[in-house]
């Protein structure tokens, strides 16, 4: 995400070198590239005006530390002034009442179904929440039969009136249904169109008035850039909403609503989605974003992320393994379920500060471990468990089982084994030299 204008942001930076001062005459051809690689980003002509004078204001005459040079003073500035621009901090959504209401906005096609499902998730598992999900998109009977697949895939209930095309009514119903039956929290779904008109606007305003929610996210779709910004206002000025949610930020994303819709709308973005799966969801911290708009990766993020599905009992076990030289395909197949439930393989990566930029052009695929997992899969129980008796017949057999070849085979059978030292040296305390051959470039 926000790779050009990241690219264009560093070539502004640049123009300062050897420069021992910011000054008015150095700064000035700086600042007009930031502001054009705003303006390339799709981000509003007067933001991105009051954004540069903003910067030159903060910037100018400032003298420059012998340790801090005149491109790092800038991008210190840009960079808190991006964060500023984003909103500063995150910001919580309203849970108050029980159970509490959260109302999800936004055009067709905005991705408002699978955040639903998404925020249910994240709720459920983050918050200790007991979700009821609503299918109000009376209109789409896709979004209902949607809704309950994500439902079923989360178990997460989902509230239906079959037949019913009265939202207000289904989503009254719905909380009496999440009273009755103990549900702490209710999401409700609502249609979309594919451009604002005031059939719509009128109606989700009569479901807001009807249910009073908790909170209101409008749910807007990154790629769209500024045009997401004017619809988010026109909803803003007849819902009042809480926040809002950028989805599709995995994209090719000019970065343009995620850097203007505070602004316009004075409205906090709350979570931003990066993929598809259910776990592709982030609370939205706009100084870690801008610390990734700017190539220093996202370090806090990235070790969040780990925490969450590291299992200190597991962790113990494996380190004893490793110490007895006992690590075997069963634990490498429990590590790799473990980072693939982190998330986005090329944007975990983009997390580590300078890969971002290094990765730019690499493909990373999602799928990536599915061979590795073919090839052990392919295996026996007993092979799994002592990869030493792995002979030619055997891995000839094993190749063939998993549809890869022996060369495949053997390959991932040298990296486990210098993986497997690696490891050993790592919980044994001593130094580690040279990366293995099998896992350099």
């Amino acid at each position: 995400m926000f790779e050009n204008l990241s690219d264009k942001l560093e070539r502004s930076f640049q123009l300062l070198k050897g420069h021992g001062k910011i000054s008015e005459i150095n700064i000035a051809e700086s600042l007009k590239e930031v502001r054009r690689a705003l303006l390339d980003a799709d981000v509003n002509f007067k933001i991105a005006k009051t954004f540069t004078d903003t910067v030159k204001e903060k910037a100018l005459g400032q003298d420059v530390l012998k340790a801090v040079k005149p491109g790092q003073m800038m991008v210190k500035i840009v960079h808190d002034e991006l964060a500023e621009l984003m909103g500063s901090s995150a910001v919580d959504i309203n849970m108050k009442s029980t159970p509490a209401v959260i109302l999800i906005a936004g055009l067709q096609g905005s991705g408002k179904t699978t955040f639903s499902g998404k925020l249910s998730k994240f709720l459920k598992e983050k918050r200790g929440k007991k979700p009821l999900l609503v299918a109000g998109d009376v209109y789409r009977p896709a979004a209902i039969e949607q809704l309950k697949v994500l439902g079923e895939q989360l178990s997460v209930p989902v509230y239906t009136e079959e037949g019913n095309k009265n939202p207000v009514d289904i989503a009254k119903s719905a909380i009496k249904h999440a009273k009755q039956y103990g549900h702490d929290l209710v999401i409700v779904d609502t249609a979309g169109r594919l451009a604002v008109d005031e059939e719509m606007m009128n109606e989700i305003s009569a479901v807001k008035k009807a249910i009073n929610p908790d909170e209101i996210l409008f749910v807007v779709d990154s790629m769209t850039g500024q045009d997401a910004v004017n619809t988010a206002k026109e909803f803003n000025d007849r819902l009042d909403f809480d926040g809002v949610v950028l989805t599709k930020l995995d994209g090719d994303t000019r970065g343009g609503a995620a850097l203007s819709i505070r602004s316009v709308v004075n409205k906090p973005i709350k979570f931003v989605g990066t993929g598809e799966k259910m776990e592709a969801l982030d609370v939205f911290h706009p100084s870690r974003m801008a610390d990734r708009i700017l190539g220093m990766g996202d370090i806090v993020s990235l070790v969040e992320k780990a925490q969450e599905q590291f299992d200190v009992e597991e962790a113990k076990r494996v380190q004893k393994k490793l110490a007895k030289d006992q690590f075997n395909f069963n634990d490498f197949l429990k590590q790799i379920n473990q980072v693939k439930k982190m998330g986005n393989l090329k944007d975990l990566a983009g997390m580590i500060p300078g890969m971002g930029k290094a990765l730019k052009d690499v493909d990373i695929d999602d799928d990536a471990f599915k061979s590795i997992e073919a090839i052990i899969y392919s295996m026996t129980p007993v092979e799994r468990e002592d990869p030493s008796i792995l002979n030619g017949a055997r891995r000839k057999r094993i190749a063939q089982g998993s549809g890869t070849t022996v060369q495949e085979v053997n390959r991932l059978l040298k990296q486990f084994t210098e993986t497997r030292k690696m490891m050993k040296m790592v919980t044994q305390g001593k130094r580690v030299g040279a990366m293995p051959r099998g896992f350099r470039r």
